[in-house]
């Protein structure tokens, strides 16, 4: 059982989390808070496996309480909602250690794969925002190119078309779909190209792709 906290100043919006989670017998809704000092006492109280995040809300922000929360031991997988299709905030929220981050428009469906990905240990990027949030990070830090394109050459060529699609923001599942691939050996894959390129990070390895010029 995966135990869930919603962080959120829009009741609306708490309201649409839990009963699209709430169905899921493998999700426990344990608590909720509508500011990021309340997610504080609600988290330490609670002790949830992850954590939805909204970035922008008053007392506290999502990126201090994210810093706070990560700052702590045995910290819950945090999951950034954000309704921006490109905003620095989200970028410095995995840049601390943030899970990933969603659209809160995302279908249902896919909400619920990104928590049980999140709770798995898996990093989760929305494809609809992806390539606008890296864009925006490296566009600020050219010419970066030659740099990405030695560190990619380390790719084998099946490594590579995984690491593309890592950056499009697509799931182990999806990328196993996609390249006629299991999800062992797309997750074989991603720990290959980690350790090629010196991460642990998914994030990293898309901006690495955008920087190369492959997408």
């Amino acid at each position: 059982m995966t135990r869930v906290v919603i962080v959120d100043d829009d009741p609306m919006v708490r309201t649409g989390l839990r009963l699209i989670l709430g169905g899921e017998p493998d999700l426990d809704l344990a608590g909720e808070a509508a500011d990021g000092r309340q997610a504080m006492d609600v988290v330490r109280d609670l002790r949830p496996d992850v954590v939805l995040m909204d970035i922008r809300m008053p007392v506290q922000d999502g990126l201090t309480t994210t810093e706070l929360l990560l700052a702590q031991p045995d910290p819950p997988r945090i999951l950034v909602l954000t309704t921006f299709d490109a905003d620095d905030m989200v970028l410095r929220a995995l840049q601390l250690g943030a899970a990933g981050f969603l659209l809160k428009d995302t279908p249902p469906p896919k909400m619920i794969e990104a928590v049980r990905a999140v709770a798995n240990g898996e990093p989760v990027l929305s494809p609809s925002v992806a390539s606008q949030v890296i864009a925006a990070a490296t566009g600020r830090h050219d010419p970066r190119r030659p740099e990405a394109q030695r560190e990619l050459a380390r790719l084998t060529e099946r490594e590579r078309e995984v690491a593309i699609e890592v950056a499009r923001g697509s799931s182990n599942a999806e990328i196993a779909e996609r390249l006629y691939m299991s999800v062992a050996t797309v997750k074989a894959n991603v720990t290959r190209i980690f350790a090629k390129l010196g991460t642990d990070n998914r994030v990293h390895v898309a901006m690495k792709v955008r920087d190369a010029g492959l997408l």
